[in-house]
């Protein structure tokens, strides 16, 4: 049995399987071919953060593949109310099919895996937000066939700039990552990253200048500024984070044809400007819808890797 908790458990090989997968599956799902795959399985959603991406993704996923999703808010169920994290994995795992977890602390979602007897997904932890990532990846894939790909991460070192350099030193594409000083991705996923690259032929760069990062880049991508749970330290951030304004100036460094990525919500004004957001709506809202294509393929891909 598999989990899906970070991309760094997964080989190459086994993530373009699942993307190649979520090909497929989209290309079904618009010829109106909704098989069966999960047919009658219960996916379990546990929610400690609020979401409406990841919920109506999962929840419309599960649905699409044949099966049911149920949404279990940390307010609605015992967890909220002090219930160890092993005791709900115990419990919930004997009576569901696979789990999806959004939370805020790593550790909770890897000590439910650890106790869970079905497999669980990363929907988001403060640390990492792998399916994300997967349908940025498909959104590429689509859109630049991913020839010579050289991706700009410009913005805060959190779970989306974590999960870039997972993805992008396993499947051996150059990234660039311009965070303000203080505001740098975790060390560990940093040496991690350097270190697949030595196997993949990815080429890593990590500075404090999106003047350097963005120029001649292929794909450029951000996200917000102040993530959930940070809301008191926004003015702070602002301040952190003067100059990192992903506006038209800062896109003609890029190439002519350049994507833009974001991973929504966006706060126009803030990391992106409004010219450039709607400039590029197409490819950030095709990213969007392919959360639930990316998703309903790893969680095939995970049932069929089930002993």
């Amino acid at each position: 049995m598999r989990h899906f908790l970070t991309l760094k458990d997964y080989s190459k090989d086994e993530l373009l399987e699942i993307i190649d997968l979520a090909i497929k599956i989209k290309k079904q799902t618009y010829n109106r071919d909704f098989v069966p795959y999960l047919n009658k399985q219960t996916l379990g959603m546990i929610f400690e953060k609020s979401s409406t991406r990841t919920r109506v993704s999962f929840e419309t996923g599960i649905y699409q593949l044949g099966g049911v999703g149920l949404f279990l808010s940390s307010n609605d169920i015992q967890l909220g109310r002090g219930e160890p994290m092993s005791d709900t994995a115990r419990v919930i795992s004997r009576m569901v099919d696979m789990v999806m977890i959004r939370t805020f602390g790593h550790d909770k979602l890897e000590e439910f895996a650890s106790f869970s007897k079905v497999p669980v997904i990363n929907g988001l932890t403060d640390k990492y937000h792998p399916v994300q990532l997967m349908a940025d990846y498909l959104t590429i894939k689509e859109f630049k066939k991913d020839d010579n790909l050289v991706v700009a991460y410009i913005g805060d070192g959190n779970n989306m700039a974590n999960s870039w350099l997972l993805l992008a030193s396993i499947i051996g594409f150059e990234l660039r990552v311009a965070t303000p000083k203080g505001c740098e991705c975790d060390s560990d996923v940093i040496e991690e990253a350097y270190k697949n690259a030595k196997i993949s032929g990815a080429k890593i760069i990590i500075s404090n200048s999106p003047q350097d990062a963005i120029k001649d880049a292929s794909v450029v991508t951000t996200d917000t500024w102040v993530s959930m749970g940070q809301e008191a330290q926004k003015e702070q951030k602002l301040k952190e984070f003067d100059g990192y304004l992903i506006d038209n100036d800062m896109m003609s460094l890029a190439q002519d044809d350049a994507m833009f990525l974001h991973c929504l919500p966006a706060y126009r004004g803030y990391e992106v400007s409004e010219e450039v957001f709607e400039a590029h709506s197409d490819e950030i809202f095709s990213e969007a819808e392919n959360r639930l294509h990316a998703q309903k393929a790893i969680m095939v891909w995970l049932d069929n890797k089930r002993d």
